[in-house]
């Protein structure tokens, strides 16, 4: 088993992150992460920061030191290198005077062009659109077919709405209210910033509304759209026709440059019947400005800080209360990273990922994996022949680690400091558009990786089977080759055991160990499994985050499981990598093992957040609130409740019989 402490002498917890005047009886969080918090106050550009924000801003700071140097770099003056690419859009990005100058000009080609649409042109419109610019009606792209994770299929998706939740446009509530008043504004804004008359503006605001108010009543639920069996529904290119045949599909695939398609999948039926009876009864001008105003809203970070200003007045201060604007070369970083991601982690682990890292992952890996294979082993809910199958899956889950063996090739590319910096991210977009249709009737390539190596997350793919732990995330506090072991394994040791318990959530469950689509579950351990899943629904229901406003436990179920599996299964592989005295013994400050874990864990999750934000991440995020994710979630873990004699009375405290073991 994986363990360094018989290396050298190890730092145990770091006391000023904690809030020793808080009782861990009461609020554990507030314990393991108050003098974080206190610490770290929110800053006007963040609408919540944490741990996780920290760490991001320090990768930050590393990748704009790497692409400062590339400046001196004798390549960056070499046509065609990485260096240049990256040296000259980062350059265009910060040039605030020239994006000032050009204005709304480079929008103008685009906007003549749809101004131009006629019914006859449906296709054609879509098709370019979709290439990096816009998907006005549906989205589409080429992925793996969740039937058969070996092959590449073209999937249609539901089109996306301005304020991202369905909800907005539906509930009716005085927040909900004063959000979309304030989008209608937005809208006039951006579009009379675009070259449009204050008349014409108001006309595109009201057109947009209507439309996005249509999408929103058709589009799944934000619980619907985690259950993958709704999300496949795969027919022939023949049949897409048949039964949507108010949309030129064959066409519109045809001018993106899609060719030889023989199956697609739907991942909402329902909103593409919607949408193909619902497109014959628009005019020429509102599909116009519905195209006008989605090129002009996802193009207004390639655009002067104008268009920035309005979205940040909208998506920033009012809808998540930011008080500031993200200092420009952070946006113009963000960019260069979303185009050239790999080529930055490349030089990105050169420099901050030493070797010794990645071994020490890989052999805690191993760890987590077999002492998941014990919580299987032992699981008193769940038959003997499912679980065969569950450890099937376990063993043939493929790992990732810190950076990809082999990186993209980003030759085709061209950055050209001549043209505009939009003209030159829409190039960027329609090449990745096109390398990702490339890919149709192709074998799914299991080496790509789906984050950047400096990013600083995690995750499991099920259609993969593979967990991915990228080099951003590997450093303190979950990762740090100096920590005892307690805290290593509170740290990322949960963060594994979390990735790799997503696996047998209520959406990972239903792929198999290929990443197909497949029910390897008897009727009887499905309904146990549920039944215990609708008990952990329950506790995180019954939390409010907001006066009036409830958690919830459906949405965010998966991410529940998974902190709940990854907490258990962590321990058990802390306990099989120590000994039993090592584990109790108290250091000098009167922690043991066993409680330094369980801080480490609840220290990675420390994080400010502004009220607006609580509402936000309620509607959208999958995830619990970081308080939850400590305070309810440990409730459940026996270990805990004992490790800091919590007894009945204490609000950290849940009686054994109500707590909900599912891994």
């Amino acid at each position: 088993m994986t363990t360094l402490n018989n290396i050298s002498q190890k730092h145990g917890v770091d006391l000023n992150q904690l809030d020793q005047t808080a009782d861990p009886k009461t609020d554990f969080y507030r314990y393991a992460t108050g003098g974080w918090c206190d610490a770290h106050p929110l800053q006007g550009e963040y609408a919540s920061f944490g741990v996780f924000n920290l760490l991001s801003e320090n990768a930050r700071d590393n990748v704009r030191d790497l692409i400062d140097n590339l400046k001196n770099d004798p390549e960056s003056k070499i046509e065609g290198t990485i260096a240049q690419k990256v040296a000259d859009l980062y350059a265009m990005g910060l040039d605030v005077e020239r994006l000032a100058k050009e204005g709304n000009t480079p929008l103008q080609p685009i906007l003549t062009r749809i101004e131009n649409f006629t019914s006859d042109k449906l296709a054609e419109t879509i098709g370019w659109l979709s290439i990096g610019l816009d998907n006005t009606f549906f989205g589409y792209g080429v992925a793996p077919d969740f039937g058969d994770s070996e092959r590449n299929i073209l999937h249609i998706t539901e089109a996306g709405i301005g304020l991202g939740d369905r909800d907005y446009y539906l509930v009716k509530s005085d927040k909900n209210d004063q959000i979309m008043a304030a989008y209608r504004e937005y809208i006039c804004k951006i579009m009379h910033l675009a070259g449009y008359s204050v008349e014409e503006a108001q006309r595109i605001s009201d057109t947009v509304i209507k439309i996005e108010t249509e999408y929103a009543k058709n589009k799944k639920t934000r619980e619907e759209s985690r259950d993958p069996l709704l999300r496949y529904n795969v027919i022939s290119l023949d049949e897409l026709e048949e039964k949507f045949q108010n949309i030129p599909w064959r066409d519109i695939f045809a001018k993106s440059g899609i060719e030889d398609i023989t199956n697609v999948n739907i991942s909402s039926m329902k909103f593409i019947k919607f949408i193909n009876d619902f497109i014959p009864t628009l005019d020429e001008r509102e599909i116009k400005d519905m195209m006008a105003y989605g090129s002009v809203s996802s193009s207004s970070g390639a655009l002067s800080e104008d268009f920035y200003d309005l979205d940040f007045e909208m998506f920033g201060k009012i809808m998540s209360g930011t008080e500031e604007k993200r200092p420009r070369w952070k946006r113009a970083q963000g960019m260069v990273g979303s185009l050239f991601g790999e080529a930055i982690g490349q030089l990105y682990v050169n420099k901050y990922f030493p070797e010794k890292n990645k071994k020490y992952m890989l052999g805690l890996v191993e760890n987590l994996r077999a002492a998941l294979k014990k919580h299987i082993e032992k699981l008193s809910w769940m038959s003997e022949e499912t679980k065969a199958k569950a450890i099937e899956k376990l063993e043939g889950m493929r790992v990732k680690i810190g950076y990809p063996d082999k990186w993209k090739d980003y030759s085709e590319i061209k950055i050209d400091p001549n043209i505009s910096y939009m003209e030159n991210l829409l190039k960027a977009s329609e090449w990745f558009a096109k390398d990702n249709y490339s890919k149709l009737n192709k074998p799914v390539d299991r080496e790509e990786w789906h984050m950047y190596p400096q990013t600083v997350n995690a995750y499991y793919s099920p259609q993969m089977n593979e967990i991915c732990f990228p080099a951003g995330i590997l450093q303190p506090p979950f990762f740090d080759i100096d920590a005892e072991d307690a805290l290593n394994y509170g740290g990322i040791g949960v963060v594994i055991g979390h990735e790799m318990t997503h696996a047998f959530d209520d959406s990972g469950r239903q792929y198999d160990k290929f990443g197909n689509l497949n029910n390897w579950w008897t009727e009887e351990d499905e309904k146990k499994f549920n039944s215990l899943a609708d008990k952990l629904i329950e506790q995180f229901d019954e939390i409010e985050v907001a006066p009036g406003v409830k958690a919830n436990g459906k949405f965010t179920l998966g991410e529940n499981i998974a902190d709940q599996g990854g907490l258990r299964v962590a321990l058990t592989a802390l306990k099989m990598a120590s000994s039993d005295e090592g584990l109790d013994s108290l250091d000098k400050d009167g922690l043991n093992a066993l409680q330094k874990f369980y801080i480490s864990y609840g220290g990675v999750w420390a994080n400010n957040i502004r009220p607006e934000e609580i509402l936000v991440r309620t509607q959208t995020d999958p995830h619990s609130l970081a308080r939850n994710r400590v305070n309810v979630t440990l409730k459940n873990i026996q270990p805990f409740i004992e490790a800091f004699n919590i007894t009945k009375g204490d609000k950290m405290y849940r009686d054994e019989k109500d707590q909900v073991i599912i891994w």
